[in-house]
């Protein structure tokens, strides 16, 4: 298989990149990606040589070179996208032209080629936010509350509309936080980190009670594999990884791992539209698909604090 990968030079893109390498040595990959500044390509150090990697820089927008590369696929996992909440709040513009008139850029493109799979990689923040019970599932309507949001649930209504009008082979799926080694310090997690090294504060938002459910970016890889190769066309699947966490346990379980205490707690004002509880009920992927998470939330932040410790020693 020929597997066009969109963004993959970013935090789960490039662990998707090197997971399907490492797993399927036969399949060649082409990467394209802009690399803005939460792209790296040292993320992908270990296999940039493989003869069945390329890369190409570049954006999905670019009307011209996405064919180009559309064409020698197989098939389309699409994961660029603008993600940092706060800065959709600052600059929404920007998030609609990629994660918008991107997509649509490569449903056009999927589309004249006639693609054997198109997978949107989206996210559970387009249903919005939840009370203290109850999940998010496929069908729940959704509801997105941040510009960030929005824009994800623009692109996946985009998809959608191509597979109602056209027939195309599309597929989607939205995941939960996902968390790992070398991702980009803006999110939660590896801010925490980077900030706690250099002795600086932690701030936590509002009460610090909001709830997310935290998925080990290859675990997270492990369930795209399943939807790309065994997923119904046209259907979603919710990924999730049943570790729901306040960012105040999180901030605290930070905290212990690396030797500090609550005094590098900061309380900041909440962020205006700051969702209060993600949760997605997985039982679709699980029931049809066999997946499940196999990484403890345990196990895996404490690979994660151990690696970004280690970088730090060098």
């Amino acid at each position: 298989m020929k597997l066009l990968i969109t963004g993959g030079a970013g935090f789960i893109g490039s662990c998707f990149i090197r997971y399907m390498l490492n797993k399927y040595p036969d399949y060649k990959i082409i990467n394209l990606d802009k690399l803005t500044y939460a792209g790296n390509l040292k993320n992908l150090d270990d296999i940039s040589n493989n003869p069945n990697y390329e890369f190409v820089r570049g954006d999905i927008c670019d009307k011209k070179l996405v064919p180009q590369l559309v064409e020698r696929a197989d098939a389309v996992v699409n994961f660029a996208a603008e993600s940092h909440v706060d800065n959709s709040i600052a600059k929404p513009e920007v998030f609609i032209e990629t994660n918008v008139k991107g997509t649509l850029n490569l449903l056009l493109a999927a589309k004249e080629f006639k693609i054997q799979r198109y997978l949107q990689i989206s996210t559970d923040e387009v249903y919005g936010t939840l009370g203290r019970e109850g999940y998010f599932h496929e069908t729940t309507p959704l509801a997105p509350n941040s510009p960030y949001s929005a824009s994800k649930a623009g692109a996946d209504m985009l998809v959608r509309a191509y597979f109602e009008t056209y027939k195309l082979p599309v597929l989607i799926t939205r995941c939960s936080n996902n968390y790992g080694p070398c991702q980009y310090p803006e999110k939660l997690i590896p801010f925490f980190i980077s900030r706690l090294l250099k002795g600086e504060k932690v701030p936590v938002y509002g009460d610090g009670m909001n709830v997310r459910d935290w998925l080990y970016v290859y675990d997270h890889c492990a369930a795209i594999d399943a939807v790309l190769h065994r997923g119904k066309i046209g259907e979603i699947y919710n990924i999730g990884g049943n570790n729901e966490k306040t960012n105040l346990e999180i901030t605290r379980i930070i905290l212990d791992a690396m030797g500090k205490d609550e005094s590098f707690i900061e309380y900041v004002e909440d962020r205006p539209g700051h969702d209060r509880r993600y949760a997605v009920c997985s039982d679709k992927i699980r029931s049809e698909l066999g997946w499940r998470p196999s990484v403890t939330f345990e196990e895996g932040i404490k690979l994660t604090i151990d690696r970004y410790l280690a970088e730090e020693a060098r």
